[in-house]
């Protein structure tokens, strides 16, 4: 079925408007906003998903509003963090004249502060994530520039010891320290498995369902 005219105009005016180079940097602004809440949604929902309904009490009308909510939050954050990284970048470099590194660090920063900065889950999580990556970064880069030494031997597996032990005897002796989700998951994995009283909540269910 063909489109209407009216609409074939339209699309073709639109593409034309997006094909023009003097407005690249307002639409690359419009599409970062779009791709943060894509993105956003595509890495929260999963997650809070299963999660939800891994480990939280509560109706089924009350699993899914945490579950919308979740994903708005994170989509949210993430579209506006991306349009503020993007402006202020261009901005810069529009003043100046020319791009330099510190540029991406404090259009990064100022949209942080903005953005992030409220301590919630949503921007916990996010935060830890980016922690962890950036410190494997920075490590790389540290070899790359020749301020680390290169070890000629793997330092994989004793990293993985020594982060595996760290986080079990923070789970038995310091537990509050942890994060909730994570405090979570390893209650599942490590407390609920020393309790079961039959074959039902052995095998089938974590735990025993309450008898009616």
């Amino acid at each position: 079925m063909a489109s209407p005219p009216q609409l074939q105009a339209l699309l073709q005016a639109v593409n034309t408007l997006l094909r023009k180079r003097r407005y690249h940097a307002v639409l690359a602004l419009l599409k970062g906003f779009r791709n943060g809440a894509v993105y956003g949604v595509k890495i929260r929902a999963p997650h809070a998903l299963v999660m939800t309904f891994l480990f939280r009490s509560g109706s089924l009308q009350e699993k899914l509003q945490a579950i919308l909510k979740a994903t708005y939050t994170h989509s949210r954050n993430l579209a506006c963090f991306v349009f503020i990284y993007k402006s202020l970048c261009a901005l810069q470099s529009h003043v100046q004249g020319e791009t330099h590194q510190m540029h991406s660090f404090l259009a990064a920063f100022i949209g942080g502060l903005l953005v992030f900065r409220k301590n919630n889950n949503i921007n916990s999580q996010i935060n830890m994530y980016l922690t962890s990556r950036v410190l494997f970064a920075l490590c790389r880069l540290g070899v790359e520039k020749g301020y680390i030494p290169k070890l000629s031997w793997d330092p994989f597996p004793l990293h993985t010891a020594v982060i595996w032990g760290l986080v079990l005897w923070l789970f038995e002796y310091h537990r509050p320290t942890l994060q909730p989700s994570l405090q979570s998951s390893m209650t599942y994995l490590y407390e609920d498995s020393n309790v079961w009283h039959d074959i039902s909540d052995f095998l089938i269910f974590n735990k025993s369902r309450p008898s009616k």
